[in-house]
Parts: structure tokens; C-alpha cells; sequence
């Protein structure tokens, strides 16, 4: 008889409220993990569109270099004494490059 009092207090609109703890972490992780990589993936891709010629950038590798030729998936660049290296678009450190081209524009 006890067993079907909790039985019963504890089904009456307890479906929501069950799923309300896992509703709320699935928020939480959107707007603390997977929003924020977005936004950072959205910058990235809008940067890489913007470089050109002459740009200083910074590989993901650590290779500094300046670019010497833009393709439509790839960049050339110039790492010092003539030698040319192709790297691939995405191979490009933001921040990194960012921090290069702001160091330029001080001097």
C-alpha cells in the first residue's frame, strides 16, 4: 500500500522533470563548447578569405613566412633566402598570423 502512495505521487508530471537536468546540460554545453568553435571556425575561414599578397602568416607547424601567390585552395609562401613552400589554406595559425601582421604594422 506504501509502495503505490510514491508510486503515484512521484508519476504525476514527473516526465518533464526527469529530463529537465539533461535538457539544461545540453544548453549549457551549446553555449559553452560548441557555439564558441563555431564563431572560431566562422573567423578563421573569414580571415583566410581576406589574406593576400605580401601577408606575413604563421603556419599551424610554426613556419613564418611571407605570401608570395594565393590559389583557390592553397597559398605560396616565401619562408626566407628564395625558398617556396605550398601550404594549404587551412594550414594557417590565426591568431598567430594576426599577432605577425599587428607586430608589422607597429614598427
Amino acid at each position: 500500500m506504501i509502495s503505490t502512495i510514491f508510486l503515484q505521487a512521484g508519476g504525476s508530471g514527473g516526465g518533464f522533470m526527469t529530463f529537465l537536468p539533461m535538457i539544461l546540460i545540453i544548453v549549457v554545453f551549446y553555449f559553452f563548447m560548441i557555439r564558441p568553435q563555431m564563431k572560431k571556425q566562422k573567423d578563421h575561414k573569414k580571415y583566410i578569405e581576406e589574406l593576400g599578397v605580401n601577408t606575413k602568416i604563421v603556419t599551424t607547424a610554426g613556419i613564418h613566412g611571407r605570401i608570395v601567390e594565393v590559389s583557390e585552395t592553397t597559398f605560396l609562401v616565401d619562408v626566407g633566402s628564395g625558398v617556396k613552400i605550398r601550404f594549404d589554406k587551412s594550414a594557417i595559425a590565426l591568431d598567430a598570423s594576426k599577432a605577425a601582421n599587428d607586430a608589422n604594422k607597429e614598427k
